[in-house]
């Protein structure tokens, strides 16, 4: 991988007296134990995307959450999924087209039940200060399209917080959109990026040779999981995340495929 070519000629020296500071992207991709991703949080136990179902992972002792970033109208970087804000919150319209103070007004919780009225959306910088070395964090950059520029601001505040590089904290940064993702490793190249795959034909062996050139996670959709993929994805020196796991039967299937993490709504499902 050309990232990881760099890093071997940049480090090398250092390496030779602290082994132990390779990134998260030079580890050998022989088994060790599969890694639990909280998907937005413990999001069967609370409402995703909020502090709530980030606590709650936190509290289950999974190895990351996974978070979802886009920007408001005025410019903040949210930590919400959908495009809207119609299915999550009380409210309506775009994430895009409302301010912060009109997203920051909104009830995030009482979706899913009375007991989390008044859950807000969070920021991502609360989520930086308040999840820095007490759990990894898997990001995703939700419809980067849509947010010119989104890739710099989530590089700039990754930098000012000192998690832009994997030795000192568990930090992935993934989309769907791989043009996004060659950008987030341009100005990031010692973060871990991830590509997010949900077709059969974003896993033939050349384009999973393209995505090493730029990658070190290959996340697909678990229907699209098979040992050979797996094997495949670690043969280009790639790890494998898949997701979404909201069954016990999908967590024991994905464990004897031997990935590398499991995203999933109930971390506790995940032994």
């Amino acid at each position: 991988m050309r990232k990881m070519a760099g890093l071997v000629i940049g480090l090398s020296a250092a390496l030779l007296w602290a082994p132990e500071q390779e990134t998260l992207a030079k580890e050998p991709a022989g088994h060790h134990k599969t890694e639990v991703v909280a998907h937005r949080g413990a999001s069967g136990y609370a409402p995703e995307n909020t502090i709530a179902a980030f606590d709650r992972a936190v509290k289950m002792k999974s190895d990351y959450i996974e978070v979802d970033v886009q920007r408001t109208k005025d410019g903040k970087l949210v930590i919400i999924h959908d495009t809207t804000v119609d299915r999550t919150t009380d409210g309506t319209g775009k994430v895009g087209s409302l301010t912060f103070e009109e997203i920051r007004s909104l009830d995030a919780g009482s979706w899913m039940s009375e007991n989390f009225k008044g859950e807000k959306v969070p920021t991502f910088e609360e989520v930086l200060k308040r999840y820095k070395g007490k759990i990894g964090i898997l990001i995703e950059l939700k419809s980067p399209e849509l947010y010119p520029g989104i890739e710099e601001e989530v590089a700039n505040l990754l930098k000012a917080y000192h998690l832009d590089k994997p030795r000192n904290e568990k930090v992935i940064v993934q989309s769907f959109n791989f043009d996004s993702m060659k950008k987030a490793d341009q100005l990031l190249p010692r973060m871990p990026i991830g590509v997010l795959i949900n077709r059969a034909s974003d896993t033939t062996d050349t384009a999973i040779e393209q995505f090493a050139d730029y990658a070190e996670y290959f996340n697909p959709s678990y229907g699209l999981v098979t040992e050979e993929l797996v094997t495949k994805a670690h043969d280009a020196g790639m790890k494998v995340q898949s997701w979404t796991a909201r069954s016990r039967d999908t967590v024991q299937f994905l464990l004897d495929m031997k990935v590398d993490g499991i995203i999933t709504d109930y971390p506790d499902y995940v032994k």
